[in-house]
């Protein structure tokens, strides 16, 4: 028995790796999986069907009775602002001039407590009419805006009092944007007869929340509501807002169709086959699975046995022999004997260990040549941005001493040149980029006066700077850049005193760098806009950007910090503007 054993295992040691494959699909794989099935199949399949089909049908009711309960929520609104004398009133009241409608638009939404009445959730209600002294705006517009519409013309062609209508198109009519979809619940607002104008109520239902119900439902089926063969919504991954409807295509495996039609719109709602679950009727047929399993069992653990002796085994040892390398230094495998796949393997694992010092030089040499092109790459973007920041500075001081002099009608600037003399140096002679604080706030310093010359009495400035952080490294003109931004956009802005403070201190291991000024400060989208501009500072952006300033100085003290420098900006308009940078403090820059 085992002279038999041994023999059969050097024979399939000769076969190939496909030749071996297909032995295990047909004994481990092919023979159990068709007894197994087929028996399965022949005893399951036609009462699930039958089971299949009645939960089916319930999950297109209950997919109907919510979309419908959704609908009839945003009617049950239109009814009640359509039978409101009040709203028609002042749709159809006549305004002396567009500040008189905007008094009476904002008393009427005070008095009716308007959006209020919104039961629906996220939806958006609008009113259209063609009253020219009403000013197109917020929730009352023109009617001009949509009648270029298809819902519009649909309402119009059909005579129709209400319609419930699927779009694709731009958010807002005649903009140029991306279309959406969109549900709309239009209805006529003539409950007081024609009057002098005409008016519509159209209510938006929010076309997410609807389709997040349907997959909140948790059906393991695809569920599919359609109008027009179009997909309306669906319960399936993909379905996005900004896509076009898709048509949807009866050639698939549908298993239940229910008709209806929800005010005035003929709805279909497809349920698709399903995946059959069938681990409670596998438990039914416990007796025949078990003689089914026990099949399953013996004829893989034959072919098993004998593959473990030709793969596993020599498989493992090649592993091994991995595992205990060091240095590079590999051992060679001896006694290789088959004629197999692994048996070139291993024999072609003994010529790599010949070869695998060079291999190992050649990589070195290759990550050396890595390093050198990322250094010049970084190298040259310094330059770039240096670049940027000479002719910016020196205009703006120029220009300061000049108005100054006009206005004063004065030829005493000498005092002021001298300084900007002295920054002029700074910008010319780069020497390294990255200089100690105390070098930077000597520019800071003469800045700052250069702008109180200016200003005068409007401006005054005060800085502080702890002493443990004079010799810590930032890149040359980043605090400056800062000052300037609070003088020319806070200050000068600003028509009474205003001041600006500068402070270098210590938190814990950062250095902290804050610029606070008084002036005008920023709106929250300005403040918003600025916050990603010093985020997201990189080349490109400078490339597309016509302010470089700020970006340059964020950009740089990123490179210099490897990206662990942080940006807080924090104000209000009309109140001021704090800018706060966070930078590793170094120890080793300190005496």
């Amino acid at each position: 028995m085992k002279f038999t054993l041994e023999k059969l295992t050097r024979r399939i040691d000769n076969f190939s790796i496909r030749k071996k494959m297909i032995l295990i699909y047909i004994f481990c794989m092919l023979l159990p999986i068709t007894l197994t099935d087929g028996a399965i199949i022949y005893t399951v399949v036609h009462t699930e069907e039958q089971l299949q089909k009645t939960e089916l049908e319930d999950v297109a009711d209950a997919v109907n009775n919510q979309f419908f309960y959704d609908v009839d929520t945003v009617s049950k609104v239109a009814k009640r602002i359509y039978s409101n004398q009040y709203i028609n009133d002042f749709l159809e009241a006549e305004y002396i001039n567009p500040f008189d409608y905007v008094v009476h638009y904002q008393k009427f939404f005070k008095d009716t407590l308007f959006q209020s009445w919104d039961m629906t959730g996220n939806s958006t209600i609008s009113m259209y009419t063609d009253n020219t002294t009403i000013v197109s705006g917020g929730t009352v517009k023109n009617l001009n805006l949509v009648k270029d519409s298809e819902w519009y013309q649909e309402m119009d062609e059909n005579n129709v009092e209400q319609i419930l209508y699927f779009a694709y198109e731009p958010a807002v009519p005649g903009a140029v944007m991306d279309p959406e979809r969109h549900v709309y619940f239009v209805k006529k607002m003539n409950c007081y007869g024609g009057g002098r104008s005409e008016k519509l109520l159209k209510i938006e239902m929010d076309y997410s929340t609807i389709n997040r119900k349907l997959r909140s439902l948790n059906y393991d089926m695809p569920v599919y509501i359609c109008h027009d063969d179009r997909i309306i919504f669906s319960n399936q991954e993909g379905e996005n807002i900004g896509d076009p409807y898709e048509r949807f295509s009866t050639s698939g495996k549908v298993k239940c169709v229910k008709e209806s039609i929800i005010y005035g719109a003929d709805m279909k709602i497809y349920v698709m086959r399903p995946e059959t679950v069938l681990a409670d009727k596998l438990m039914e047929k416990l007796p025949m699975l078990l003689v089914l399993i026990l099949i399953n069992i013996i004829f893989p653990l034959i072919m098993v046995l004998l593959l473990n002796r030709s793969l596993t085994v020599r498989i493992t040892r090649l592993s091994s022999i991995f595992r205990n390398t060091e240095d590079e230094n590999l051992v060679e495998i001896k006694d290789v004997i088959a004629k197999d796949e692994i048996g070139d393997l291993m024999r072609n694992y003994n010529k790599m260990a010949s070869r695998i010092k060079t291999l190992v030089k050649i990589v070195y040499r290759n990550r050396i040549h890595e390093q050198e092109i990322t250094v010049a790459r970084q190298k040259a973007e310094l330059l770039a941005l240096r670049s940027q920041i000479n002719p910016h500075f020196l205009f703006n001081a120029l220009e300061s001493i000049r108005m100054h002099s006009i206005i004063r009608k004065e030829k005493t600037t000498a005092e002021m040149v001298e300084k900007l003399a002295v920054m002029q140096r700074q910008y010319v002679d780069w020497g390294e980029d990255l200089i100690e604080v105390r070098q930077e706030m000597e520019i800071v310093g003469n800045y700052m006066d250069l702008q109180q010359y200016r200003f005068g009495s409007r401006l005054s400035y005060e800085i502080e700077v702890e002493e443990e952080c004079l010799y810590q490294k930032i890149p040359k003109l980043t605090i400056v850049t800062f000052a300037e931004n609070a003088c020319v956009h806070g200050i000068e802005k600003k028509t009474t005193s205003g001041w600006v403070f500068i402070r270098v201190y210590r938190d814990g291991g950062q250095m902290c760098i804050e610029v606070e000024d008084t002036g005008s400060g920023m709106t929250d989208e300005e403040f918003d806009r600025l916050r990603k501009k010093m985020e997201n500072a990189s080349i490109d952006l400078l490339e597309t950007e016509k302010g470089v300033g700020i970006i340059n100085a964020c950009l740089r003290l990123k490179i210099m910090s490897d990206s662990k420098v942080q940006f807080e900006l924090s104000g209000e308009e009309g109140t001021g503007t704090i800018v706060l940078i966070r930078l590793p403090f170094l120890e080793g820059d300190k005496r």
